[in-house]
């Protein structure tokens, strides 16, 4: 079933490719798309200039799950985005259409050739706009000089994009999960052109940090999420539109002498029951990795120490405008 945006593009995202034909014909554009990156939103936002420019419809096709999690799942990777969170990013750039495909065995024995025809029939794909080192089809056999010789033969333009720069280097998924295994949330915000986030529902724990006088709200980790470094961050906690500044710990809790990894949030200037409600953690920041305290009067001047920083940072860090 397709699911719309209320505004003047209509934009729709389909689960599969039995939709109804397009109206109009179609400039697409076929990835993993995963992170909406800077270099995702150089391509698609390209796409939809020149898909206005000449009166088509601007699309894009994607994948869930990854390929490679399919093909190769000890090579899978942690994903930077959820599946939700990806389809909203990609409505925020002002494309017409988007298919999710679900990837299994059986999509990735069909040819290059004939999943390029299906797109040319059922689409109305007039136009792909692919990077320089894709491959699609069975065995990836179907690149980009093979992509050009049938879309000459189908009258399919072919427009290969250059890899978008930051910094030197071509932004890419797997940079960006380098940087944040580093724990450069910072760099991370940079490729992305947004703030790394999680966002979940408060869950009860140990309440540890409430004897201490520093209540968290914790979330759960996805494993199959691309988290940042272990460690305490310096973040923003938006909970029901409201943002506050706040101090995590990312991992486990040594000196509590446990290994359960959770993202625990302080909120510092936040009285009230957070369990059970939702919230975004946006990171700023690394302070440092996570340490084991001997005691607890060194664990609470440390934590004392954590938020000062966190203050002063904020202080001086406007909170992300896109």
């Amino acid at each position: 079933m397709p699911h719309k945006r209320d505004d003047s593009v209509a934009m729709s995202i389909y689960e599969s490719l039995d939709l109804p034909r397009p109206e109009r014909d179609v400039v697409l554009s076929i990835g993993s798309f995963d992170g909406v990156h800077l270099g995702h939103q150089h391509l698609l936002r390209s796409l939809v200039a020149q898909a206005r420019a000449t009166g088509r419809l601007s699309a894009a096709l994607t994948f869930y799950p990854h390929p490679r999690a399919v093909l190769r799942p000890d090579q899978a990777p942690q994903y930077l985005t959820t599946q939700e969170e990806r389809n909203e990013l990609l409505l925020n750039l002002g494309l017409d259409l988007v298919v999710v495909l679900r990837f299994d065995r059986a999509m990735a024995a069909t040819s290059g050739e004939d999943f390029v025809r299906l797109l040319y029939e059922r689409l109305r794909m007039r136009e792909l706009w692919v990077g320089s080192d894709f491959a699609m089809g069975r065995g990836r056999a179907f690149g980009v000089p093979e992509l050009r010789a049938l879309g000459e033969r189908l009258g399919i333009a072919l427009r290969v994009v250059p890899p978008y720069e930051h910094g030197g280097e071509p932004v890419s998924s797997t940079r960006i999960r380098n940087v944040l295994a580093a724990g450069e949330v910072a760099e991370a915000r940079e490729l992305l052109g947004r703030p790394v986030s999680f966002r979940g529902q408060v869950v009860e724990g140990a309440r540890r940090g409430h004897r201490l006088g520093f209540p968290t709200a914790n979330l759960p980790l996805d494993p199959n999420r691309a988290i940042p470094l272990d460690g305490v961050y310096v973040v923003w906690a938006v909970v029901d539109g409201c943002r506050y500044a706040a101090v995590a710990n990312l991992g486990a809790s040594p000196s509590f002498d446990s290994d359960t990894r959770l993202l625990e949030v302080h909120l510092l200037d936040y009285d009230g029951d957070l369990y059970g409600r939702m919230m975004t953690v946006e990171f700023v920041q690394r302070l440092r990795p996570v340490v084991r305290f001997e005691d607890l009067d060194g664990l609470v001047r440390q934590i004392e120490s954590d938020v000062r920083v966190a203050r002063e940072v904020l202080s001086g860090a406007r909170a992300f405008q896109p």
